[in-house]
């Protein structure tokens, strides 16, 4: 009841196929709506980034001679 070599090959790249493919599915869903995908998406593009503004009027302030804070 020995297979032939290349029956066990063939079922072997089955079975592998087939895991792959579950292992793209599984990554898919736990990556769905990451936060990454979400800036891809623009989700954030309409908000300031305030800690920029905030660093330039500090460097503004210290060019002019002014305090800090």
């Amino acid at each position: 009841m020995a297979e032939s070599a290349k029956t066990v090959a063939e079922r072997a790249e089955e079975r592998l196929e087939q895991m792959a493919e579950d292992v793209r599915e599984r990554f898919d869903r736990i990556t769905q709506g990451r936060f990454t995908d979400k800036i891809k998406e623009g989700r954030f593009a309409d908000q300031v980034d305030h800690g920029v503004d905030r660093a330039r009027d500090d460097e503004r302030r210290k060019k002019q001679g002014g305090s800090t804070g």
